[in-house]
């Protein structure tokens, strides 16, 4: 996908600080109050790309699979697996989740 293609708007495009790209599902992306905000709002990221210049792709990555474990397992009635979250990143990932609000 380039520059010129139209991001369905089922999808939303998020960058990270080293120019990492990451498409996630718009479902999920809504479940962070701050990306909900962003794209409901007057923001030019309404259009659906977002930029996070303070946040490496690594704590981004992170963030977004924690984004689809929170969907997947809300109100399920399986047995929940733990959302393994590795110490080196503890830290910069906590800030971040506080940032997206998530």
């Amino acid at each position: 996908m380039n520059d010129q293609d139209e991001i369905p708007s089922s999808v939303i495009k998020l960058k990270s600080a080293e120019g990492h790209e990451f498409y996630i599902d718009r479902r999920c992306a809504m479940v962070s109050g701050t990306i909900k905000s962003m794209l409901s709002g007057q923001f030019a990221e309404s259009r659906g790309e977002i930029s996070f210049p303070e946040i490496p792709g690594v704590i981004l990555e992170k963030l977004i699979k924690y984004l689809y474990y929170k969907v997947r397992y809300t109100n399920s009635t399986q047995r929940i697996p733990e959302f393994k979250i590795e110490p080196e990143i503890a830290l910069e990932l906590l800030i971040a989740a506080g940032y997206l609000e998530c």
